[in-house]
């Protein structure tokens, strides 16, 4: 982005000299390089398991300005798991719907959440600062539970050599250098990713011909708690498109496309800006209340990732081994969910408990998953900025269809909003030997539901569970260690609104679910013996194909 600077909102971890820095280099199972939402995510993550995370971070806490700012169902899931999620929720300004107009006219609207029995609702706008900072504050609550996790504010690593069996990393710090071996690196250095330069890694991909303008903007405002979108906006000086979201605090987000051949000093003069919201604000509130310019920023479109996320010793997680579009809120989200497939793998592999191998699934799922954000990210933009003629006589076509005709709905693309991916023949798979509903097929991540006491992902812990509906569930004796919850749809209290029956038994009278600690389903059955499951379960951590 240009115009943004690095300012500090949360001093989280400030400098301070540790031992090790005069010492010979101390070996560490896991170092994570990144102190961002998805650095914290992997770190919290391992160390709620038990295996020992060192964070080394180039700032000492979390920079200002909102950046990311709308968080998925599946993402406050996975923080709900971790700590978080909560406070996320209680902050953050909740919304389902969103509204799209071409000009003046409002051509159609959507709920991403139509339906009842989700704890978490589809999205929560919360600023980025926010959201690392609850993510701190857990790891923080975890550490005064000993969990192994360490955070090292103002270290650069500057260095990197892989070994066969270790990574050394050279750092640099106000009281000069030092250096760290480490077991296994996650990279979660952003998209400019020192590491990935290091190793001399490319980034392939594509960067859109536009600029979009961000304005932060602190006011009072009677606009409801919605995603509004326009193409070809009534306001002036808005270009093609334009976008308003409520975030705590008072603080809106607009988003206006300015085009290519842009001065971009002279669009961030704040006079400028200004004249643009006040021309948005009086078009669609009658009058431009009192404002200020929160913070503000000018980026460009980008689709790229790593050919592969597993280098060695090395995993690339979030903006360093991707990075989308940030319409459709496909950027963090897939970044917390990178977290989410990584650390129980690399726990069970530092374990012991799984072969080294299984990291290589890590790289397969999240690549595969990469390529489904890009893509959904690439036809947005394309949709968005029409590159010829004849993109735009279509895309103006299928808007104006849109105001009267159901079917041209689906084809307006203001950006696909992020979703969960389902890791659908991929090698971790087991048998999906029942005729249940598609969206709880294998590969997929549980959806939730309300039991009696609480919901089901929240029983779900993250470990290996099994989910046996209207069926005992097979004994595993000691060779087990898996959490089983059983329910009985006969039992009224069990399924209190008869959701989980729908979404995960559909036409089936009984069934059984092996879930993965990352709560994506990795097997299902009818009816399962032990062997069954040990089978799935040992399929599902790569100790046999």
């Amino acid at each position: 982005m240009i115009g943004a600077s690095y300012q500090l909102a949360y001093t989280l971890y400030p400098y301070k000299k540790v031992a090790a820095q005069d010492q010979s280099a101390q070996s560490h199972p896991v170092v994570v390089v990144g102190g961002g939402p998805v650095g914290i995510a992997v770190a919290l993550d391992l160390a709620k398991r038990g295996t020992a995370v060192l964070v080394l971070d180039d700032h000492e806490g979390v920079g200002q300005g909102s950046r990311a700012i709308c968080f998925s169902k599946r993402t406050l899931e996975i923080a709900a798991r971790l700590g978080a999620g909560c406070d996320m929720v209680g902050k953050g300004v909740v919304w389902n719907v969103g509204k799209v107009f071409h000009g003046n006219d409002r051509i159609f609207q959507f709920n991403l959440l139509p339906e009842e029995g989700h704890k978490n609702p589809a999205f929560i706008n919360l600023q980025q600062p926010y959201f690392e900072k609850f993510l701190v504050d857990a790891l923080r609550k975890a550490q005064a539970e000993d969990a192994p996790a360490e955070i090292r504010g103002r270290n650069v690593v500057t260095g990197l050599a892989q070994k066969e069996d270790h990574v050394r990393l050279e750092i640099e710090t106000p009281d000069g250098p030092y250096a760290v071996l480490a077991d296994y690196v996650v990279a979660c250095d952003g998209a400019r990713s020192p590491l990935r330069e290091m190793m001399g890694l490319r980034f392939d991909g594509r960067v859109f011909e536009d600029n979009f303008l961000i304005a932060d903007v602190k006011m009072k405002a009677a606009f409801p708690t919605e995603r509004w979108f326009w193409f070809d906006p009534p306001f002036e000086g808005s270009g093609q498109s334009a976008l308003l979201h409520k975030q705590p605090d008072d603080i809106w987000r607009i988003d206006f496309q300015l085009g290519w051949d842009i001065d971009r000093a002279a669009e961030l003069d704040s006079d400028r800006i200004r004249a643009r919201v006040d021309a948005m604000l009086s078009s669609q509130a009658g009058y431009v209340p009192d404002y200020e310019l929160e913070w503000t920023s000018i980026y460009t479109f980008q689709c790229r990732r790593m050919e592969k996320f597993r280098h060695g010793r090395v995993l690339f997680a979030g903006d360093s081994a991707h990075q989308v579009s940030p319409f459709g809120a496909r950027g963090a989200n897939s970044g917390v969910q990178d977290a989410d497939n990584l650390a129980w793998k690399l726990d069970l592999v530092v374990k012991g408990l799984a072969p080294y191998t299984l990291l290589d699934s890590y790289g397969e799922e999240r690549e595969y998953a990469a390529d489904e954000n890009i893509l959904n990210s690439t036809r947005a933009t394309d949709f968005l900025t029409p590159k010829s003629k004849t993109s735009k006589v279509f895309r103006d076509a299928v808007l104006s269809l849109a105001r009267r005709y159901p079917f041209a709905r689906p084809m307006v693309n203001s950006g696909r909003l992020s979703v969960p991916c389902v890791y659908d023949g991929l090698s971790l798979g087991g048998p999906d030997s029942l005729k249940g509903p598609a969206q709880t097929r294998v590969g997929a991540p549980c959806v939730d539901a309300p039991l009696d006491c609480g919901y089901l992902l929240d029983a779900l812990t993250g470990h290996f569970a099994i989910l046996a509906i209207n069926t005992p569930p097979p004994s595993l004796g000691d060779s087990g260690g898996i959490k089983v919850v059983s329910i009985a749809l006969s039992t009224e209290t069990d399924d209190p609104t008869g959701a989980l029956a729908v979404r995960y038994l559909g036409d089936a009278k009984q069934a059984i679910y092996l879930v993965r600690p990352d709560q994506h389903i990795a097997a299902r059955w009818a009816y399962a013996t032990a062997g069954d499951i040990e089978a799935a379960m040992r399929k599902a951590c790569a100790l046999e194909t």
